[in-house]
């Protein structure tokens, strides 16, 4: 069994444990790293390059790049949370009822799971964001809805599992009602995979959001969200490099840091 010290303390598990930290901080309490107004710019600094005024440089209308990424991490992580909680609810809610009811109800439950599973995520992502309208919560239930059959699933698996363990014959065997045995048996000791699972799609949901806010499905201009701004800077590829590349950074950071972090979860747990 690996030893789940040395798998937390490893140089990997640390750095992804500052990179979240740090975007954490940024999205709750910006002005700690920086005092620039993310909306309001300069246009004689327009397209300005990285300097120790501006570190990510500024963009076409002579706003501050770094803070724009700064407040823009308020956003992006509400947007990604909300939509992993829509998956983990959402998902949970219907694996408990194909795996502890069964019978037509699981039937009906994971045949609406293969159909979700059987769509790319992004594309339905698309498709559900396209009817329930723009915006950044819109975005994210999208997200948390295409991702929710993972739940469903995984929560149906664990539900079966526990549902036939002894201690859940006893209790049912002693007279407890199926609300008890569902609440203080069942629930308890299935959840642990399923939270597991949330960490690891927190990476995936960061991406998503990212992509749908890029294409520009999300917060109205000139919110600055992490794919609004990638997309902004489409245009001055050529000429000023940085408007895309901070942003994309630091999007593939928080998706990595993410992501390492879910596999140390994982093999500590085993």
């Amino acid at each position: 069994m690996p030893d789940v010290r040395t798998s937390v303390r490893s140089p990997g598990v640390l750095l992804s444990v500052a990179v979240l930290l740090f975007v954490l901080l940024a999205a709750l309490v910006p002005e700690l790293f920086t005092s620039q107004d993310p909306i309001s710019g300069v246009p004689a600094e327009r397209l300005s390059g990285p300097s120790a005024a501006h570190l990510f440089g500024t963009d076409q209308t002579g706003r501050d790049l770094f803070a724009r990424v700064v407040h823009g991490a308020a956003l992006s992580l509400q947007a990604t949370v909300l939509a992993v909680l829509v998956s983990l609810v959402a998902g949970a809610a219907l694996g408990v009822l194909a795996g502890f009811l069964g019978g037509w109800v699981d039937s009906l439950v994971m045949r609406v799971v293969d159909v979700l599973q059987a769509i790319p995520a992004i594309l339905l992502s698309l498709a559900l964001v396209t009817a329930l309208g723009f915006g950044t919560t819109n975005v994210a239930i999208a997200v948390g809805v295409s991702n929710l059959a993972a739940f469903a699933r995984l929560m149906r698996a664990e539900v079966l599992r526990v549902k036939t363990g002894v201690f859940v014959e006893a209790a049912r065997a002693a007279g407890v009602r199926w609300t008890g045995v569902l609440g203080r048996h069942v629930l308890p000791n299935a959840t642990g995979p399923v939270l597991a699972l949330a960490t690891v799609t927190f990476g995936t949901a960061v991406l998503e959001v990212s992509a749908l806010s890029f294409l520009g499905f999300g917060a109205t201009p000139p919110a600055p969200e992490w794919g609004a701004l990638v997309a902004g800077g489409r245009s001055f590829l050529a000429t000023a490099w940085w408007l895309t590349t901070f942003p994309g950074v630091t999007v593939a950071a928080v998706v990595l840091a993410a992501n390492r972090l879910a596999q140390a979860f994982e093999r500590g747990g085993r």
